[in-house]
């Protein structure tokens, strides 16, 4: 991630999404980079990497690190789920039964860090 989002302005974005239907891109991607920023803090590491198109992606959870290629754990959503996920309005379990989660490797079920406390 480029800059960090202060928590003022990560919670302003969260708010505004949710007020908002459908949400101001600056705000989703406000909120989505915000998230994404979260999960990286609580769970430091390379081993699977977090996509949010287009808005952002992060590698998190400690173990063996990937420099080159598609890595081997891979977590993709869109921007609304991964909201939803992440302030704890959905289920992993539900949205992956949706096909609204893309999530390979074996390290690529985050669901036990989510949801996130913004």
């Amino acid at each position: 991630m480029a800059r960090k989002i202060s928590t003022d302005d990560g919670r302003a974005a969260l708010s505004a999404v949710a007020a908002s239907v459908p949400p101001a891109r600056t705000d989703q991607a406000t909120a989505v980079r915000y998230l994404l920023q979260l999960l990286a803090e609580k769970a430091p590491g390379n081993s699977v990497e977090v996509r949010v198109p287009p808005f952002g992606a992060v590698q998190v959870i400690e173990g063996p690190r990937h420099t080159r290629g598609t890595p081997p754990n891979v977590v993709e959503t869109d921007p609304a789920t991964w909201i939803a996920l992440a302030t704890g309005a959905e289920q992993w379990t539900d949205a992956a039964a949706a096909g609204r989660i893309s999530a390979s490797g074996t390290r690529a079920d985050i669901s036990d860090l989510l949801p996130l406390r913004p």
